[in-house]
């Protein structure tokens, strides 16, 4: 009998069958005869720099031989409950497809190149001749996913194995047929990128054929290294990661859930519920409106929500411009009946298609940058600004502490942060208000905001929440720079005219009907506030920033702003690391976008900067 002969597949943030470069190329070789492998060994791994898994503990009695997963600055678990459920979703969603097509999926933790290593030394022990033939993997941007890699290339190659790395196909344009020679070539405007590219229908790639067939697994597989076990369910997996989260997550007064209160992101994580979703948009006709209600607050399809699925590789960028190009040339009867359908390209897909290449720009940017991604000086390499340090500064840790809890005194703000901790999700519009309320009218450190988001968010994308952070704190590849201040006021008369979404979140403030008192409660009279159960709280009495806006001709329009900027992406470079908006917006679907001129205040800039020009009369701020 034949010895087996194993080919690894090693997983990261490609997290799907259709449309995967390396299964279709595995399919083909398997094909072949003589065939080069004879097994195939599909393997993901929890990596322990990223996400805590002393859950995973063989007993309580057990320690973990990894550091806490926690962000250098603030100390968030660096993958909060959220996102852990939905990678935990995605992952046994993939070994349940993989099962289907002759294969399976091996889950570990650990760091990869450990992880790998042990592998290989276990079946060299193996007594039935087993042979590890090579490793393949995806390539990705990131210091730490590139310190994986080289771990990784090392461990096979120093065995004599084949190491191979594929390039990442989740993206809307191949890198293959950007007109970028070296990472240095990029432009620092994505306008200028964006020329090279259109036009955008065009540009992606087909994508591969669904891999109908896989090779088995080998016949039998080694354990998983101590003092870990691996659960055998779906339900005992995500037990394991939420085990050390404790519920509040660090904060003294958690928000709780409000009465009614609906999320806007109920969605599971995998490849089969990435593809129903993108139908559904399809079929309810969402595609064709995007543009005009993508900027909304409540409700799950005023926007895509596919940024969580696009960041794990559960579907891709160009999966989703192919349903939209059938959709558009009536090629199937997916849609048949949907405004638009058979029609072309239209607002609501350009839009889609316009946001989807944001993604891959910031992407790119994190190639270009590397770990300027996560330094307080940005991509402009800026250390003018005079940011306050929380760890260096009681005023600004009490202020950072108000703001994570949503108890700013600013509703839109609060509504956003409640949300965000509560369902793992809130909207393009309100992150971008949010980042700009952080970092430019209380003036803290950023990367904090970063590193929150990377922990809260249930769609966190490297590139998109950390290169947003950036734009927004006005450090990244913004062209206007510190000039752009979001007037989160002004804000939520323009998209929350009636304050239907801040008191959805903020239940104290229910009673209220005045949008001027929903939008900043210290305007609710003090004789009032007793009787409406106001008193006495410190983000009515006290708020963090006392706004002044007075309701105009251009309030309360609601559905505007479609806007051009913005965008959507162990120590990880520099300063530290931590993740942001992400998932959307200039750079991704949903997440972070860019905004229109209209949105923002004009103006000197950042926190005092700004305090001094509103004082003055020199920032506009309706």
């Amino acid at each position: 009998m034949t010895s087996p002969r194993i080919l690894i597949y090693l997983l990261r943030r490609d997290l799907r069958l259709a449309d995967n470069p390396i299964l279709h190329e595995i399919s083909r070789s398997f094909q072949q005869s003589p065939r080069p492998f004879t097994h195939l060994l599909p393997l993901y791994v929890f990596a322990a720099q990223q996400i805590e898994v002393s859950g995973f503990l063989s007993s309580d009695s057990e320690r973990s031989p990894f550091k806490e997963a926690r962000c250098p600055l603030g100390g968030f678990w660096r993958c909060g409950p959220h996102r852990a459920q939905f990678l935990a979703e995605s992952v046994w969603d993939l070994k349940k497809t993989f099962e289907g097509v002759g294969s399976g999926l091996e889950i570990r933790v650990g760091m990869v190149g450990q992880v790998v290593n042990d592998l290989l030394d276990a079946f060299k022990l193996d007594d039935k001749g087993a042979e590890i033939v090579g490793v393949w993997m995806t390539d990705e941007e990131g210091v730490e996913e590139k310190r994986e890699e080289n771990d990784v290339r090392k461990v096979v190659e120093e065995r004599g194995k084949e190491f191979r790395l594929w390039v990442d196909e989740k993206y809307f344009v191949d890198d293959r047929d950007l007109p970028l020679q070296y990472p240095k070539d990029l432009p620092d405007v994505f306008t200028s990128f964006r020329k090279t590219v259109e036009p955008l229908r065009g540009a992606p790639r087909r994508t591969l054929p669904i891999s109908e067939m896989l090779p088995p697994l080998p016949p039998s597989i080694p354990r998983q290294a101590a003092p870990f076990d691996m659960p055998s369910s779906l339900e005992s997996t995500i037990a394991a990661l939420k085990k050390p989260l404790d519920k509040s997550l660090g904060l003294r007064k958690p928000p709780k859930w409000p009465v009614n209160a609906t999320s806007a992101h109920p969605f599971h994580g995998g490849e089969t519920t990435g593809h129903n979703r993108i139908k559904h948009l399809i079929t309810s006709g969402n595609m064709t409106t995007y543009k005009d209600t993508r900027n909304g607050m409540l409700g799950m399809d005023f926007s895509t929500k596919l940024s969580a699925w696009l960041a794990l590789g559960c579907i891709t960028a160009r999966q989703v411009h192919a349903y939209l190009y059938d959709f558009e040339e009536g090629k199937t009867d997916l849609g048949k009946g949907a405004r638009g359908y058979g029609k072309g390209e239209n607002r609501g897909t350009a839009a889609l298609r316009f946001e989807l290449l944001w993604r891959d720009y910031m992407r790119l940017c994190t190639r270009k940058f590397g770990p300027r991604l996560f330094r307080i000086e940005g991509f402009r390499n800026d250390s003018s600004y005079p940011w306050k340090y929380p760890s260096k500064d009681r005023a600004a840790n009490d202020a950072l502490v108000r703001f994570l809890e949503g108890e700013t005194g600013t509703g839109l703000i609060d509504a956003s942060m409640r949300e965000l901790f509560l369902t793992g999700y809130t909207s393009n519009r309100a992150r971008q208000n949010v980042a700009s309320f952080l970092a430019k009218h209380l003036g803290i450190d950023w990367r904090i905001g970063a590193e929150w988001y990377e922990s809260m968010l249930v769609d966190y994308d490297l590139s998109n929440n950390w290169g947003n952070w950036q734009y927004n704190a006005g450090v990244g590849n913004d062209p206007r720079g510190e000039g752009r201040v979001f007037n989160p006021v002004k804000q939520a008369f323009d998209y929350d005219s009636e304050g239907k979404y801040v008191k959805n979140w903020v239940e104290e403030l229910r009673q209220l009907s005045n949008p001027q008192m929903i939008f900043q409660a210290w305007k609710v009279p003090e004789e009032q506030r007793k009787g409406l159960g106001l008193a006495g709280l410190e983000w009515v009495e006290s708020p963090l920033k006392r706004i002044e806006f007075h309701v105009g001709r251009n309030a309360g329009r609601g559905g505007r702003g479609n806007g051009k900027g913005g965008r959507g992406g162990g120590s990880r470079g520099g300063g530290g690391g931590g993740e942001y908006l992400s998932g959307g917006g200039r750079g991704g679907v949903d997440g972070f976008r860019g905004k229109s001129r209209a949105d923002y205040q004009r103006g000197p800039g950042r926190m005092g900067k700004m305090d001094k020009a509103q004082a003055s009369g020199a920032l506009r701020v309706d």
